[in-house]
């Protein structure tokens, strides 16, 4: 059965000006703000839409791999990946960095690697991402 998961943004005023708030539906995390200089500049305390794309990437990547490996015969003890998500106003989002180190008993790093971009290739998320190029660094912990 299909999951619909969903956020809420209300923004207020014209693009450059103005600003927003964004809630996770299913979360019990509060709004949180968004505006055109946190996506365009970087702004402290305020997120933007490549960050919480980010986020889904990085979570998608890690279960994946994590899945691969285990089917593998490796189930990991820790896998932190970040998904350095870049926008360049007038452009779009450009591309997707995954970042990933993982403590894996009885594997090399060859065969870490190569789990590793098949997750890559394979996530969900990545696959929504197609039109964009992912890089990646991966190594074990």
């Amino acid at each position: 059965m299909a999951l619909t998961s969903e956020s809420t943004t209300v923004w207020t005023g014209s693009l450059l000006e103005g600003s927003g708030t964004t809630r996770l539906d299913s979360s019990k995390v509060a709004e949180f703000p968004v505006n055109w200089k946190a996506r365009a500049e970087g702004e402290a305390g305020t997120t933007n839409p490549e960050e919480l794309l980010g986020a889904a990437h990085s979570a998608c990547f890690s279960m994946a791999l994590s899945n691969i490996l285990t089917q593998a015969g490796h189930t990991p003890e820790s896998i932190q990946t970040t998904a350095a998500v870049t926008f360049q106003p007038g452009e779009g989002v450009t591309g997707s960095h995954l970042l990933v180190s993982a403590r894996v008993p009885g594997v090399t790093e060859a065969e870490f690697e190569a789990f590793a971009d098949d997750a890559k290739a394979n996530c969900p998320i990545s696959q929504a991402l197609t039109g964009i190029p992912i890089t990646i660094e991966a190594e074990l912990a």
